[in-house]
């Protein structure tokens, strides 16, 4: 495994992260809130690239939640043109060995975007550098209802006994089946809450809250909370 600055310490397979603190970070400095998610995406690629670097297999993070519609529609706009950018250059991301997948019900989006979603996950499905999950228009509880209502419609077919349903089942009609779990996930802004991000799926992950606007985050940071995790024991239950 490529050693980063983590050192000889194995890094986590999986690490998902919660990319808060934009609109803070430009209130700060006296800029449009727009302003701190154009830093913040320069972050994320930053981060990407990085976690390839050292030997991080996937990467999920929150980019646009199902409440985040709530938010000012000049802010919405911006957000949307922003990943608009981000598509159109993916290239540059399947050069690097990426697979880009998208989480979320894609439905309210424009038909221009899912095109070009669509595009991107065809163009770099073969690619097994690192697999970078952007959630986008994602709620944690949504995607469980998702789910069970799949699973029911199947059942009220005759397609599905309900008894065969366990959570090996379940999980693989989730927005990530086929993708393990987050080993680590990482909050920073210094909010202690998961904000309705993957609930099915953090349930043995490690947590690490860190106290900086996600368009400061560096590679330190990176480093600093992949040290914390390589100290924690994780027993998922046993002793």
């Amino acid at each position: 495994m490529p050693e980063g600055k983590t050192g000889a310490l194995p890094v986590p397979a999986h690490i998902a992260i919660i990319m808060d603190g934009n609109g803070r970070w430009a209130k700060r400095r006296g800029l449009p809130r727009n302003a701190g998610h154009k830093q913040g995406a320069k972050v994320f690629q930053n981060i990407c690239d990085y976690c390839r670097k050292i030997g991080v297999k996937y990467v999920t993070a929150y980019a646009f939640s199902t409440e985040n519609w709530k938010r000012p529609q000049n802010e919405v706009n911006a957000i949307m043109e922003l990943l608009r950018s981000y598509l159109k250059e993916a290239s540059k991301q399947t050069r690097k060995d990426a697979r880009l997948l998208f989480l979320g019900d894609r439905t309210p989006l424009a038909d221009d975007l899912q095109r070009l979603m669509e595009n991107v996950e065809r163009e770099s499905a073969n690619n097994t550098g690192i697999t970078i999950c952007i959630a986008l228009n994602y709620g944690g509880r949504a995607e469980i209802v998702s789910s069970a209502r799949e699973l029911a419609r199947m059942a009220a077919q005759g397609k599905l006994d309900p008894d065969s349903i366990d959570e090996s089942l379940f999980e693989s009609y989730l927005y990530t089946g086929g993708i393990p779990d987050p080993d680590l996930l990482i909050r920073p802004s210094g909010e202690l809450r998961l904000s309705n991000f993957l609930l099915w799926q953090l349930a043995y992950t490690e947590f690490v809250f860190q106290d900086v606007l996600w368009p400061d985050f560096t590679t330190a940071h990176l480093d600093q909370a992949i040290d914390q995790y390589t100290k924690r024991n994780r027993r998922f239950g046993g002793i």
